[in-house]
């Protein structure tokens, strides 16, 4: 499993690529990626990483891990 620096690196990179679609357009595709293409484990790693207080992720990457959150994904 990826350490949670590796992993709040990984999700601020996809971040990049969708910030500049705007947030309404930034979260939901940050999370629906990480949903689809991260095995269950990392994306566990990063929810207990958020509920750490989610050091290091940017604002829209924070927004789409607290959607995880909130889905169940």
């Amino acid at each position: 499993m990826s350490s949670p620096d590796r992993l709040v690196y990984m999700a601020n990179q996809i971040g990049k690529f969708f910030t500049s679609q705007g947030k309404a357009v930034a979260v939901p595709g940050i999370a629906e990626h990480i949903k689809k293409f991260w095995d269950p484990r990392m994306r566990s790693a990063i929810l207990a990483h958020l509920e750490k207080g989610g050091a290091g992720l940017d604002p829209e990457v924070k927004d789409a891990v607290m959607t995880l959150r909130k889905t169940g994904a």
